[in-house]
């Protein structure tokens, strides 16, 4: 398959056309080989317009709302990021094209291993992953300028607030086990202040701080 020109057609008509806009973003997404992330049988779906299982009870997310999380990030190419939820590394990719650091915090030890040395193969270098409760953060390497959440939650984990810089942003999907609201927060004077994107579904958050009945 010709994957390349599979990546660019996405990049066009799933990014492009629903309104991503930042250029940094959008080569990113040109560049990442996202069929590498996902298991041989999905591989030639790799590119399509939904999640795929990546094994594990666990999934790589749409293309459009990985970039829909990038970009309310807003990273300029300086920040340094906490990642809660590896899973298959996709998201850590196109994160290590945009900043210098990379901190992601994987709960299932098979699959932070699997991705680590994907990640190593394919040149980031920039991505330090640890095996762990995402929910309690980074706090050795805290503060991070940026936090992204890759998996559902109420609320933003209390650790969370304390490890995000003051000005920062943290990008989650909040809400229930089965429906939530991608949600951009800004730290101003200590307390997180939101805005929601769109509505979204991820798998839960699990944790000492994550969804109680996930």
């Amino acid at each position: 398959m010709n994957y390349q020109a599979l990546r660019l057609k996405m990049v066009e008509e799933q990014l492009i056309r629903r309104g991503i806009k930042n250029s940094r973003v959008l080569e990113a997404f040109r560049q990442v080989e996202r069929e590498r992330f996902v298991p041989d049988a999905e591989k030639a779906h790799a590119y399509d317009d939904h999640p795929l299982p990546i094994g594990m009870a666990q999934t790589i997310s749409q293309p459009y709302i990985v970039a829909l999380m990038t970009e309310a990030l807003q990273l300029i190419g300086k920040e340094k990021v906490l990642e809660i939820g590896t899973g298959s590394g996709y998201q850590s990719a196109i994160l290590a094209k945009l900043a210098p650091d990379v901190y992601s915090i994987e709960r299932i030890p098979d699959l932070a291993e699997k991705t680590q040395g994907l990640l190593a193969a394919m040149g980031c270098t920039n991505v330090h992953i640890r095996i762990g409760d995402g929910t309690l953060g980074w706090p050795e390497e805290a503060p991070f300028d940026r936090i992204i959440i890759t998996a559902a939650t109420p609320e933003i984990p209390a650790p969370m607030v304390s490890q995000l810089n003051e000005g920062g942003r943290i990008v989650y999907p909040q809400g229930q086990l089965f429906h939530q609201e991608l949600t951009v927060g800004v730290k101003h004077a200590g307390l997180i202040k939101n805005e929601t994107l769109c509505s979204c579904m991820f798998v839960p958050l699990i944790g000492k701080h994550g969804m109680k009945n996930g």
